[in-house]
């Protein structure tokens, strides 16, 4: 049997530089316009606001394991029991960045491709699609502060709450993803395949930090589990 490390470390890995390639090409928030700045909370806001819990949801419809469900139906009480996306709505009105139709529609393309993806309901793979999420937010707090702070407004509830407790809901989401793992039986799909879904979320992610105006972002080399990934067949 293969030991719990091993069946998780490789696309574990792979996540860290992901995010980590994710952070370092943020853009200077000192070099970005007002407009630009707000843009950057807009989108962020109208991806998360609408479809955060409902991506959560899905997670818990499609894992198999006892141990997954407890742990992805505590992610989702803490959710809804302190009405994070009121708190999410309240930081962007702070910003004055609500989201208008230009916003989600810059998103748009790329939100569809992951609502696709999560309609799927394959078990392990959204899983680590939103672990790959969770891992992600928790690094961007500090930058989206930043940001709101730069647009006059002092609103700092969702970005503390979320600094926080989200780098704990990624750990339990890997070991959500390992119980996942045992219950699959060997050898396991190859890491290309357990990562679409986090393929899929950065490209949204992409597009919420890069402003539209502007020459697309050089990223660096693309992560293998990029390269590799095989077109959707939809």
């Amino acid at each position: 049997m293969t030991p719990p490390h091993s069946r998780t470390a490789p696309v574990q890995e792979e996540i860290d530089r992901a995010i980590q390639d994710l952070i370092a090409s943020l853009p200077d928030p000192g070099q970005l316009s007002p407009e630009e700045r707000r843009g950057v909370i807009a989108r962020y806001t109208a991806v998360l606001e609408g479809n955060f819990i409902y991506w959560m949801t899905a997670t818990y419809l499609a894992v198999a394991s006892d141990e997954a469900h407890a742990i992805i139906e505590d992610n989702l009480r803490e959710e809804v029991r302190d009405n994070h996306p009121g708190m999410l709505r309240k930081f962007a009105m702070a910003a004055q960045a609500v989201p208008t139709d230009s916003d989600a529609l810059a998103v748009h393309r790329q939100l569809q491709d992951v609502r696709r993806f999560v309609a799927r309901l394959s078990g392990g793979e959204i899983v680590l699609m939103m672990a790959f999420f969770e891992g992600f937010i928790t690094r961007f707090m500090p930058y989206l502060a930043e940001l709101a702070g730069r647009q006059g407004s002092a609103e700092r509830e969702y970005t503390d709450v979320h600094g926080v407790v989200d780098v704990v809901h990624s750990q339990e989401l890997f070991r959500a993803l390992d119980a996942e793992l045992r219950l699959r039986p060997e050898p396991l799909p190859p890491t290309p395949t357990l990562l679409e879904g986090a393929a899929r979320l950065r490209a949204l992610i992409e597009s919420i930090i890069q402003p539209p105006s502007r020459t697309p972002l050089d990223l660096g080399p693309t992560p293998r589990w990029q390269e590799q990934e095989s077109p959707s067949k939809e």
